[in-house]
């Protein structure tokens, strides 16, 4: 392997050793050391970490393409990865060519690119504290490379600029008594996703001085279409750890504070409490319903907005002001999954971008008391035909949201309504021995990839199961499936509040099945 990790310190003679060839007559090395200081700060260690499958991808991409461009006959590069300390190696780079030229010139390509491509992260202790994790793509941007080394700079440091916000300060509606009010703001943003990523960076750069970002999930490349924030090399960190340090650089002024969980029931009022505004950039109903009823019980007005495919939704809930809340438009919370979210239903980059555009948007207006607020009204924007539609919302004298509020005094913990009715099988087939109807709710195209894998099932879109009266009777046994158990649970929730006590959804969908019980068609 031309590019690897090492967790115990390097061995430069061994590692030369393997590029040993006698039809070489150059040889060129560059070693990286953990010195101790970084820009005028003490360093006692250094830590790394690095996301290794796609790291050793690219790393092999990058010494391909060094010997290629240079001609050279040998590359290699080695990194450490854990703890380090002051002088250890932290990475090798060799190269054996037949000339001294091509040898320097692929071995400074090698180093240069596995600082710009390689998601590899490093956390410096300095002696008054750490400085967090950084991936080493941003020191290289920044003239720093991973190793405390320090490029040319043709551009001031970071440290001599200062945010401007002179062109939104010119609004006679804003001027310096608004940027005064939004510095002295705190905004929490539940979501780091495609809502989340423009509302939040708008809002940092902007000036807000505070903003709270709550996510407990990591990247995936499939984010990246509608989550510009981040970058192919940083798949598989937390994403509330990369959007923070993204804001850090955009504006030093702002206090970002992280919370890489899920937010529920119990912990919500706690970590809301801190904050004057919530955002939703959530993707699922339960959080939300758990969002307003918490919003509702501590005052606190919330942003919230979803999307479906090509058109969204937008609602300020001001509780603060007694105005209406998501309850008072639906009683019951909707269930998760009988819309389908942006890996089941796709979803266009700009999309959920624009909505979380006018939830920063909204949020500006609220924090300055700009005209033309949101209130009393629920928006819908197709994108596809750019047709607006305004929903009146009023706050309904038996809204239940409003009713826990005053009943639990905005103190009790929010309640969970989870039901269990979920069951396991090990195949389909199982399920239908022991009495049950299958019912395969997912959409054609899911069957057209992976066959529903019992021949006795009957397929049923979700839609269709759904919309009037269901063509199945309330006295048989059913159990839905789909591909994840999310949408069958929701469906199997929302047949029970109908009076059909006999319906169950299978945990985990077919994905859970017994491996030999799925198979996708030809």
């Amino acid at each position: 392997m031309t590019f690897r990790f090492s967790s115990t310190p390097l061995d430069e003679l061994a590692l030369r050793a393997e590029l040993s060839d006698p039809a070489c007559g150059g040889y060129a090395a560059f070693e990286g050391w953990v010195r101790d200081h970084n820009e005028g700060r003490r360093v006692r260690r250094l830590e790394y970490e690095a996301f290794e499958p796609l790291a050793i991808k690219e790393g092999e991409r990058i010494i391909a393409e060094a010997i290629a461009r240079f001609g050279v006959e040998h590359a290699a590069c080695v990194h450490r990865i854990g703890p380090l300390e002051i002088g250890e190696e932290a990475v090798w780079v060799g190269v054996a060519a037949r000339h001294r030229d091509e040898a320097f010139r692929a071995c400074r390509y090698i180093i240069d690119e596995v600082k710009h491509r390689v998601p590899i992260w490093k956390k410096e202790h300095y002696e008054n504290g750490d400085s967090g994790w950084v991936n080493c793509e941003r020191c290289a941007e920044h003239g720093t490379d991973a190793h405390g080394s320090h490029a040319h700079e043709s551009h001031p440091p970071a440290s001599a600029l200062a945010p401007d916000y002179s062109r939104q300060m010119a609004l006679k509606e804003v001027g310096a008594a608004g940027q005064e009010a939004l510095r002295r703001a705190s905004v929490l943003i539940v979501g780091c996703g495609g809502l989340g990523v423009p509302a939040m960076t708008y809002l940092a750069a902007a000036g807000v001085g505070r903003i709270g970002l709550i996510d407990g999930d990591r990247l995936e490349a499939s984010n990246l279409h509608r989550q510009t924030l981040y970058s192919l090399a940083e798949v598989g960190r937390p994403k509330v750890e990369l959007a923070a340090a993204r804001l850090r650089a955009l504006n030093p002024e702002v206090a970002v504070h992280t919370h890489p969980v899920r937010l529920d029931a119990a912990t919500a009022p706690e970590i809301i409490e801190p904050y004057a505004l919530v955002i939703d950039c959530t993707d699922n109903f339960s959080t939300k319903f758990m969002l307003n009823d918490a919003c509702v019980r501590l005052r606190k007005p919330v942003i919230f907005s979803s999307v479906y495919q090509y058109e969204g939704q937008l609602q300020v809930v001001r509780p603060d002001r007694g105005g209406a809340c998501l309850r008072c438009l639906w009683p019951q919370a909707a269930r998760d999954g009988l819309v389908g979210n942006c890996a089941e239903a796709g979803v266009l980059g700009p999309v959920p971008g624009i909505f979380g555009t006018l939830q920063a948007l909204e949020a500006l207006k609220l924090l300055l008391d700009l005209p033309g607020q949101l209130t009393e009204e629920l928006l819908v924007l197709d994108l596809l035909t750019l047709a607006v539609t305004r929903v009146r919302t009023r706050r309904a004298a038996d809204c239940p949201g409003h009713a826990r509020a005053r009943q639990a005094g905005g103190s009790a913990a929010l309640r969970d309504d989870q039901g269990g009715v979920e069951l396991s099988f090990g195949s389909l087939d199982e399920a239908l021995a022991v009495g049950f109807e299958v019912i395969d709710i997912r959409e054609p195209h899911e069957l057209a990839r992976l066959a529903t894998p019992c021949a006795g099932a009957r397929h049923l879109p979700i839609a269709q199961l759904l919309h009037g009266e269901p063509p199945m009777p309330v006295v048989s046994r059913f159990l839905l499936v789909c591909a994840s158990g999310k949408r069958s649970l929701a469906a199997a929730r929302e047949l029970r509040s109908r009076g059909y006590g006999e319906v169950f959804s299978l945990r985990g969908g077919i994905g859970a099945l017994s491996p030999g019980s799925t198979a996708p068609t030809a």
